[in-house]
């Protein structure tokens, strides 16, 4: 990252910030930021224009400063983030919400979620699918293909932001792809699905490959298993995959709309490890 300084003659007091080759452009509202102006998020904006005023002195009692952050390479990067989804074009973003860098945020993910909901709604989308990862992402994409880009957010293992920011917008419908594991953890009516905030309820898993006919045996095994994939592998050869996913899926759904009501309509979309097709549910099937 580079930062050039231009003097503004007769300014006085003035700091103007501007973004330069690789950063991102702002294109769509729900941002936070001006549409037309660069991606820099507020926290480094404040940031930056309260060192330029600390080093600057009694420069600025005359005149301005113009400073144009520029990232090389930033356009290339773009390309492997989600910018152009949320409308920020030409390169990637200046981002920061507290000034303090820590690896690998959840709080900044969690917030990119809440903005990409934010984002959609701006556009006038009514719908929206949250995903929990790039794979179950493409398989919904397939699904849905009439829905814009920007109705689709990689939710990751947070549940809670993703649908209080739906119900927030009062939008009409929401779709979530899931895998079994992400799946039963909605049953349990997590608010975050990591596995280092809860294991996965097994007794869910048995109680619904009960509910559609597996053996005893293979009922206890499942409860006894370290993984929901055992459960769904099992009861896929013995041709109850479908069954099975569907009764996850209702249990998803009552679990969901309990836990964040509203007057969106909820549907579930299922794939397996290899993102093909097992089922889709909606609200209004379940009795």
């Amino acid at each position: 990252m580079t930062a050039a300084v231009r003097r503004l003659p007769q300014r006085a007091g003035e700091v103007l910030l501007q973004g330069g080759v690789g950063v991102g452009v702002v294109t769509k509202d729900g941002l936070g930021l001006a549409v037309g102006g660069p991606a820099i998020n507020p926290v480094p904006r404040r940031n930056i224009r309260d060192n330029v005023i600390a080093v600057a002195g009694e420069l600025l009692l005359h005149d301005g400063l113009e400073i144009t952050i520029s990232v090389p390479g930033g356009e290339a990067m773009a390309k492997k983030t989600l910018n152009a989804r949320l409308g920020i074009v030409g390169g990637i973003s200046i981002l920061g919400t507290t000034g303090i860098v820590r690896p690998y945020s959840t709080a900044a993910f969690r917030a990119s979620v809440v903005q990409a909901v934010d984002v959609a709604a701006k556009q006038g989308q009514t719908r929206v699918v949250f995903t929990t990862g790039g794979r179950t992402e493409k398989f919904a994409m397939r699904q849905l293909p009439e829905l814009d880009e920007a109705c689709f957010v990689q939710m990751g293992d947070f549940v809670k932001a993703a649908f209080q920011s739906a119900v927030k917008h009062r939008l009409a419908r929401v779709y979530l792809g899931a895998m079994v594991g992400k799946l039963t953890k909605m049953c349990q009516g997590l608010s975050v699905t990591h596995a280092w905030k809860a294991e996965i309820d097994r007794d869910i898993l048995a109680a619904s490959a009960q509910e559609v006919g597996a053996p005893p045996d293979l009922v206890e095994a499942i409860r006894a298993a370290e993984t929901a994939r055992f459960a769904a592998e099992r009861l896929a050869s013995l041709g109850l995959s479908l069954a099975f996913h569907r009764s996850l899926a209702g249990k998803a759904i009552r679990s969901l709309k309990s836990c964040y009501p509203g007057p969106y309509q909820l549907s579930i979309l299922v794939c397996d490890f290899e993102g093909r097709f097992i089922c889709r549910l909606e609200e209004d099937e379940l009795a």
